[in-house]
């Protein structure tokens, strides 16, 4: 493994110096100018989304734990998993490519949101990037399918760093067209870089497949010499995030509709608002909006700034007011009625996996313990001492263990815990272990747990329906995953690295003036 890296990082690098010293002509990777009989697409997926604030780094075993994919795997993983966005790629490009489209795939690495990637990671899984295109001979075409906020140690902006590298490999006339995340931070080498940007709509995000499908048929279009995208993007002096960008709520709403109806017109081929990862410190965060048009710049300038206008027009909407464990502990105990037709799920906004916190907070579990521990509760937490001890000791022995406040001393608290245990086993997050405290179940995994579909609890052997409270580690996407169980949300603040308050994070690179920590008249 180690040698591969090596020789990895060793092309990488004898490549780049041969594109900066013109040894690599424009011609070596270049799209033909006149239609073929075949054409030859790239497909590469490099993605994490950075919380900056997190003390723990995103290594290797947690892409591993998510999959790392090459060459003929990727085909499987996209067939696998259609719903996802290499899936709508893959489909478009075999429902509108009538035979005539060879993908090349390349490599997928995908990790859960946390902390910055450590910068050897990034480098390693660059160089499998640039080493299988340098192999791949000639290409008519690459899709990149990225987060757009990840995050690197001692760097800024690799998403843009990874496309201005294909850019290099490729030269100047392939076409490279890019997929994003809605909270992508975009910046002007990501723009510059990429022939056309593509974002998510919705916020939980339900468009993956009609992302990536949209990406497979615009580049399709390109390297037939369908279409000329001409993009334009708008930088925004803005800030905000929490449950006002919700695609199908107010303020939001109106905004994402007024988008499709953009996209009506023939001209526009795709809109894009990225409402950003508040947690990235970076020294270009803000939001951004994009338009890509067919051979229209000023089309696509008065676009981008017209949906400017819009998300700069809402910028005083407040977040929804979130409450303390104690108080939802509290509503839980009275909601008893609502209980016997769901489960009341409690958001641990300030500990969201989904955004990049370690996922070790017990502010919430110990409020349960101490407040009503007979509520049939469902709480996750990361902790890989206290899930190795629990996986190690007789099934169905009592236990006292000491779980959290290992990772994050900042914020989170160690909470003594004593139970029975109930399950053990080793999966995709490592050990994981069941402790049984009364009606609380603690679940202990090794690696962070998002929660994102009830899934995750029903492998577990867990009824969502018998429980009356579980807690979820993400903001957004269990309020579309979890609507058959759900009879109440409840959104929890603590301390914590994910606080949607940008007042309270701790930026040190972030550009100012910016709104809402400045008074600022425009978006400009």
């Amino acid at each position: 493994m180690r040698r591969s890296r090596f020789f990895g990082v060793l092309v990488c690098f004898f490549v780049f110096v041969w594109v900066l010293t013109g040894c690599i002509s424009d011609g070596r990777k270049r799209a033909p100018s006149a239609p073929r009989e075949r054409y030859r697409i790239a497909v590469a997926q490099v993605a994490q989304e950075t919380n900056s604030f997190s003390p723990v780094p995103t290594t290797m075993r947690d892409f591993e734990a998510l999959g790392l994919y090459r060459g003929d795997e990727i085909e499987q993983l996209a067939r696998e998993y259609r719903w996802f966005t290499l899936g709508g790629f893959w489909a478009a490009v075999e429902k509108l490519g009538k035979d005539q489209v060879d993908i090349v795939p390349i490599v997928s690495a995908t990790a859960m949101s946390g902390g910055p990637v450590q910068k050897a990671v990034y480098e390693a899984l660059k160089a499998d990037l640039l080493e299988g295109l340098w192999n791949a001979g000639i290409l008519d075409g690459v899709y990149l399918c990225l987060h757009g906020a990840m995050g690197v140690q001692g760097m800024h902006d690799p998403d843009g760093d990874l496309i201005a590298a294909v850019r290099r490999i490729v030269g100047p006339e392939v076409p490279i067209g890019v997929s994003f995340d809605l909270h992508a931070n975009i910046t002007r080498t990501k723009v510059e870089n990429a022939t056309f940007i593509v974002g998510y709509k919705t916020n939980p995000h339900r468009d993956f497949y009609k992302t990536g499908y949209t990406c497979g048929k615009l580049l399709l279009q390109c390297v037939r010499g369908e279409i000329r995208p001409t993009m334009e993007y708008v930088k925004m002096r803005l800030l905000k995030g929490g449950g006002m960008t919700i695609d199908f709520l107010a303020p939001m709403r109106d905004i994402f509709k007024t988008m499709d109806r953009m996209e009506k017109d023939r001209r526009v081929l795709s809109v894009s608002n990225f409402m950003v990862q508040i947690w990235l410190d970076d020294p270009q965060l803000g939001w951004a909006t994009v338009a890509v048009t067919d051979d229209d710049p000023q089309l696509a300038r008065e676009t981008a700034e017209h949906l400017a206008e819009l998300n700069w027009s809402v910028r005083d909407v407040e977040h929804p007011i979130g409450i303390s464990p104690s108080e939802a502990v509290a509503i839980a105990n009275k909601k008893k009625l609502a209980r016997l037709f769901g489960t009341i799920v409690i958001c641990d906004v300030s500990d969201a996996v989904g955004a990049g916190a370690p996922g070790e907070s017990t502010w919430i579990l110990k409020a349960l313990l101490q407040e009503n521990p007979e509520l049939v509760s469902y709480v996750p937490v990361r902790d890989q001492e206290a899930a190795c001890t629990a996986c190690r000791a007789p099934l169905h022995d009592t236990i006292t263990l000491s779980v959290g406040g290992k990772l994050d001393a900042a914020y989170n608290r160690p909470l003594t815990v004593r139970g029975e245990v109930i399950y053990q086993e080793e999966g995709q997050l490592g050990k994981t272990a069941i402790l049984r405290c009364q009606g609380v179940h603690l679940i202990l995994t090794e690696l962070p747990a998002m929660t994102y579909r009830p899934t995750f609890f029903t492998d577990f052997g867990l009824n969502l329906r018998k429980a009356d409270v579980v807690v979820v580690k993400n903001i957004f996407p269990f309020r579309f995953t979890y609507m058959r169980y759900n009879c109440k949300t409840l959104d929890v603040i603590t301390p914590g690295t994910t606080n949607v308050d940008v007042f309270a994070l701790r930026y040190e690179n972030l550009p100012r003036p910016i709104y809402p920590l400045d008074d600022i008249e425009g978006w400009r």
